[in-house]
């Protein structure tokens, strides 16, 4: 049987999402434990491979297995096994048809800028701190240049393996909350630092030292080298993926601060 799980974790001790030799890495802590409720090796595939230091609340995997567990049993059995900062949030039964990268329709990333002189005790490692102080509105009026289908080569790193680097982004909302300001991304899918790459220059448009004109000007170069520097992880949340209603999984949960 094949099945599905909602998966949260703190990125920031971890190298990633993918299983890497001699690396601890989310992909190899949860199969390890989901492997000794299994009874056998698994294989757990997800929807989008986070970088080191990106966190989660809406991140999806599978695996196949011949073993059967309830549902509670799999939840509490996994989760007996893994470190604090990860954690499954449900477990689904699903046919063979699912797959937690190719089903899904679309992601929702969202960005948190600490936007305040000096930087959180408290939050350091899960925020961006960005000491100038941000205008939100030019940093939405930059962002609306961005949202559509476009050959995003300009905002994609050079190790990206992607075939292609069109991409398309329904909805990109910047706004503030205090001294926190949030950019929430939503697209099909996303090349690798995609989303901290626009992030790094809606920060820099937000700051006065580019106008909002420039996030056009840089996607239409395709060029990686205009686009500046590339924003830290930490801030980074995958928060939500989202699949067709056949499927009839489970949303994520509100974490109160984040939402």
């Amino acid at each position: 049987m094949r099945i599905a799980l909602g998966i949260s974790y703190q990125g920031t001790h971890y190298h990633g999402w993918q299983a890497q030799p001699q690396l601890v890495t989310i992909q190899s802590t949860l199969e390890a434990a989901i492997a000794r409720i299994a009874n056998h090796p698994v294989e757990l595939s997800c929807a989008g491979r986070t970088d080191k230091g990106v966190h989660a609340l809406g991140q999806v995997g599978h695996f196949d297995t011949v073993s059967h567990r309830e549902k509670r049993g799999w939840l509490l059995g996994i989760n007996t096994y893994l470190p604090q900062d990860i954690r499954v949030d449900w477990v689904e039964e699903v046919g063979e048809a699912f797959h937690a990268r190719f089903s899904a329709l679309f992601r929702r990333y969202r960005y948190i800028i600490r936007n305040h002189s000096a930087p959180s005790a408290l939050w350091n490692q899960y925020t961006t701190h960005y000491y100038r102080p941000l205008d939100e509105q030019r940093m939405q009026e930059a962002a609306m240049y961005l949202i559509g289908e476009h050959d995003f080569s300009a905002f994609r790193a050079s190790s990206c393996q992607s075939k292609t680097p069109i991409r398309e982004i329904t909805e990109l909302r910047v706004f503030r909350q205090a001294h926190r300001v949030m950019i929430d991304i939503t697209a099909n899918a996303f090349l690798h630092h995609m989303v901290r790459n626009i992030a790094a220059v809606l920060m820099l448009i937000g700051s006065g030292k580019q106008s909002p004109k420039w996030a056009e000007e840089v996607l239409r170069t395709c060029d990686r080298s205009q686009a500046g520097v590339t924003a830290p992880p930490n801030g980074l949340y995958l928060c939500e993926v989202g699949y067709p209603n056949p499927f009839r999984l489970p949303s994520p949960q509100a974490e109160g601060w984040i939402d």
